[in-house]
């Protein structure tokens, strides 16, 4: 595939699983992208939008290079949307144990995973956001790293339409149907288009 000039981006993130779902996506549309490892600041928030929009501005702030940063949240219905934005705080506090511990007597385990994916350059004067959902089930065990092994809370959630957790989908599988990938995609589409005018 012929690269459009100027069609570096790079990711900030600490995580290279998120990382290699972002250059597998990002790579069917022509798009190089490399990992920066900066400590960008991480507000505390209802909303993945203003957290993914502190970031940006922080990160960009640090390299100066046309980046974007990526916020996730797991929204659980039988919880009242906890862990919500605090998904990464509660994994890293409680686990999938902790989660299904808190659910054994919960009947409703409908939950959604939701993408906010910010990017800011020096064109821009602010940045721009892109989302994702997908719908799905809270899993009534951790299901078997048969995949790519996922990450955070993947080996609990079921997409619909799935009797797979994304734990157990290899990162193509995971790809057609993920939050992440979905936000990916619609920043990918918007950037090419971009590129084509010569911004």
């Amino acid at each position: 595939m012929v690269r459009s000039k100027g069609s570096v981006v790079f990711f900030a993130t600490g995580n290279v699983n998120k990382f290699k779902e972002a250059r597998k996506v990002l790579d069917g549309f022509g798009i190089s992208v490399g990992m920066l490892r900066v400590k960008s600041v991480e507000i505390q928030s209802d909303s993945l939008e203003e957290v993914a929009r502190a970031s940006v501005v922080d990160a960009f702030g640090r390299c100066r290079r046309p980046i974007f940063v990526e916020d996730a949240g797991l929204f659980v219905d039988g919880l009242n949307g906890f862990p919500g934005p605090y998904a990464a705080y509660v994994y890293k506090t409680l686990g999938n144990a902790g989660l299904l511990k808190l659910m054994e007597n919960v009947e409703a385990r409908g939950a959604r995973f939701e993408s906010v994916l910010a990017y800011l350059s020096k064109e821009l004067r602010a940045p721009v956001c892109f989302s994702g959902s997908v719908a799905g089930k809270v899993a009534l065990s951790e299901g078997r790293k048969t995949g790519q092994g996922g990450f955070g809370f993947d080996p609990v959630f079921i997409p619909d339409g799935s009797t797979k957790t994304f734990a157990e989908m290899s990162v193509e599988e995971k790809n057609q149907v993920s939050h992440r990938a979905k936000a990916l995609r619609k920043f990918a589409e918007w950037y090419t288009s971009l590129c084509r005018s010569g911004f």
